[in-house]
């Protein structure tokens, strides 16, 4: 599937990066470049006409279309992964909404929103922040807590994005083209088969996890989501590792007259910066291979492992924007210019490390605690 994405697409993603950045969600071009790749469909069902790739084809090409422009590249692996979230749920819901394809939907996860008893289903109010891609979105999940006053319980949410009001308050100083605007919802049905619990999702043991017998959808969500987030700053950063190689072989030093290539500290940085990238690889495949193998034999993932997983997407993240500012640091005043891409790569990935699965002193706490056998919250986000 890697090959869909080509290098052609990749390139036009950063063509695009500025128009996409002014006009603060993805250009159409790119949504009808991305639906002919048929991208979306790669972690959709087989019963519904997907391709149910193993789970960790996702995570490559998101990488490498980080390489052309970091909000793209979330926005879109946030599309695919949302058709994975889909398949998650009760086989009616899946029928009705895959109906629609490309299947575009924002999920903004945090339980906003209150879910009353209703016949057959709930009534629905909330609004929700960071809702990326919803411009182009056709529906929508949520959270929401869900049941009697008495006795709520968490669930994500499945219904048309027609029933939903965007609320543009996405201006930010990076990953503008992601277009996560808030979103509103005032008293919309939501019947009962296009509701899951949060804690089946979390666990791997979702309807969608019989229904369709695929290791793909035994991946529980917290390491799926973050290692796919984590996808876009690693892939910046080898991008902006590449633009600082150029960089420093053109740059004559100002007051010193000489190639900023011939400093031993310039050669140091971009060592450096490339060790610690493949550091990241190394760490990125081990994850991925531990989870991936206890799906595929069909036990659920340990919490422990979980906490692993989620801590290694945060390092990554970590560690890419570290070595974004490393070189960035180093490149001069120019790189300041709005012409200059790595200003927009240094940006988007201070604005994406602020996501909350990569917090990383939470993530440290919650991995550490695990592996010493200590209790956590029961709403902790692994």
């Amino acid at each position: 599937m890697d090959s869909v994405i080509t290098d052609e697409f990749i390139t036009r993603l950063a063509e695009r990066g500025r128009d996409a950045e002014d006009l603060r969600h993805l250009p159409d071009a790119t949504v009808d470049e991305l639906t002919a790749t048929g991208f979306t469909e790669l972690l959709v069902p087989k019963r519904f006409g997907g391709e149910e790739a193993a789970f960790p084809e996702l995570l490559d090409p998101v990488r490498r279309m980080a390489h052309g422009c970091t909000s793209s590249a979330w926005a879109i692996g946030f599309y695919a992964l949302h058709n994975w979230m889909l398949a998650l749920f009760g086989e009616q819901a899946q029928e009705e909404a895959f109906a629609t394809r490309p299947f575009l939907a924002p999920a903004p996860l945090a339980p906003t929103g209150r879910g009353l008893p209703a016949d057959g289903g709930v009534r629905l109010t909330g609004r929700w922040s960071w809702a990326t891609g919803v411009t182009h979105g056709n529906w929508l999940i949520v959270g929401a807590l869900c049941g009697p006053d008495d006795a709520p319980w968490p669930a994500l949410a499945l219904l048309p994005a027609s029933e939903a009001t965007i609320d543009d308050v996405w201006h930010t100083d990076g990953m503008r083209a992601t277009g996560s605007h808030d979103v509103s919802v005032t008293d919309a049905f939501v019947p009962e088969h296009r509701l899951v619990k949060v804690a089946d999702i979390y666990g791997g043991t979702a309807p969608g996890a019989g229904l369709h017998d695929s290791p793909t959808y035994r991946w529980p969500m917290v390491p799926a989501l973050a290692l796919l987030a984590a996808m876009p700053a690693l892939g910046s950063a080898e991008r902006v590792a590449d633009l600082y190689a150029e960089r420093v072989g053109q740059r004559v030093l100002a007051y010193e007259g000489k190639m900023q290539r011939d400093k031993p500290i310039a050669q140091a940085r971009l060592a450096e910066a490339r060790v610690r990238l493949r550091a990241l690889h190394g760490l990125l495949d081990a994850t991925v291979g531990e989870i991936e193998a206890i799906v595929t034999t069909g036990d659920a993932v340990p919490r422990t492992v979980r906490g692993d997983a989620r801590l290694a997407a945060a390092h990554v993240v970590h560690e890419s924007r570290a070595v974004i500012a490393m070189l960035f640091e180093a490149s001069g005043a120019s790189v300041h210019f709005l012409d200059s891409p790595l200003q927009r790569f240094k940006r988007d990935v201070d604005v994406l490390s602020g996501h909350v699965v990569f917090d990383y002193d939470t993530s440290r706490e919650l991995a550490g605690a695990l592996a010493l056998g200590m209790t956590i919250p029961r709403t902790a986000m692994v």
